[in-house]
């Protein structure tokens, strides 16, 4: 770890009352530069093997101020902290069934890594579930339920997010792409969207699996600007 990544981290808040949503763009591999050279405030890295967007190559010079994600799938400490020190990630998204004890055990093992826990919704969703997890992840991360962990390409009803009980920061993610620009900016005016930290975005950006449209993704970061 390097200075520059404590710095980094010491800058991502813990808790919100006003703030500039941020975005993260998901499913790395094909064109990470491009992507990169837009600034988003985050680039995502799928470490699953299952994944058509599994990432096996060296990364590109990114800038230290965008924080780069290690997706895992019901990996091991290990696992990860081996992707951690290979790719210098900042942050670990976990997008399986981890346990808040795996959580506060990755927390220990790897002390100065963001770490952000999934969690699937469609219509309903029992936010009870996130209780144990309150003191041993950073974010939360609500993604759409389907067949995949991720990229299932369709978004779930946030009117669910109206009974979030907490005040830990969130991403919202699942299906978000251009044609959801006016409803995100609904959403963004409602109380449920008080700790929505940044949205998430991927399959609805690509031209093949792991390709980006950087020409899309300009469009939908000059579109948050306005918000």
């Amino acid at each position: 770890m390097t200075v520059d990544k404590y710095t980094i981290i010491d800058k991502v808040p813990t808790t919100l009352e006003h703030h500039a949503l941020k975005l993260k763009i998901c499913g790395m591999k094909l064109n990470t530069a491009n992507v990169a050279s837009l600034q988003p405030d985050y680039l995502g890295f799928i470490f699953w093997e299952n994944s058509k967007r599994n990432y096996t190559g060296s990364l590109e010079a990114i800038p230290h101020q965008i924080i780069k994600v290690g997706v895992f799938v019901d990996a091991t400490v290990a696992e990860i902290k081996e992707k951690v020190n290979t790719y210098n990630l900042l942050a670990v998204q976990l997008h399986g069934s981890e346990s808040p004890e795996f959580c506060k055990e990755l927390k220990a093992t790897l002390k100065n890594i963001q770490l952000i826990k999934v969690f699937s919704i469609k219509n309903e969703f029992d936010f009870k579930i996130l209780e144990p997890y309150e003191t041993v992840v950073d974010f939360y991360l609500f993604d759409t339920k389907g067949k995949l962990p991720g990229g299932n390409g369709y978004t779930f009803d946030w009117d669910v997010l109206k009974n979030y009980p907490s005040k830990k920061p969130y991403f919202l993610s699942g299906g978000i792409g251009l044609e959801e620009v006016n409803q995100l900016k609904s959403f963004l005016k409602l109380p449920a969207s008080k700790y929505c930290h940044a949205i998430d975005v991927n399959s609805k950006f690509e031209t093949e699996p792991g390709l980006k449209d950087v020409v899309k993704l300009k469009e939908l970061k000059n579109s948050l600007k306005e918000i």
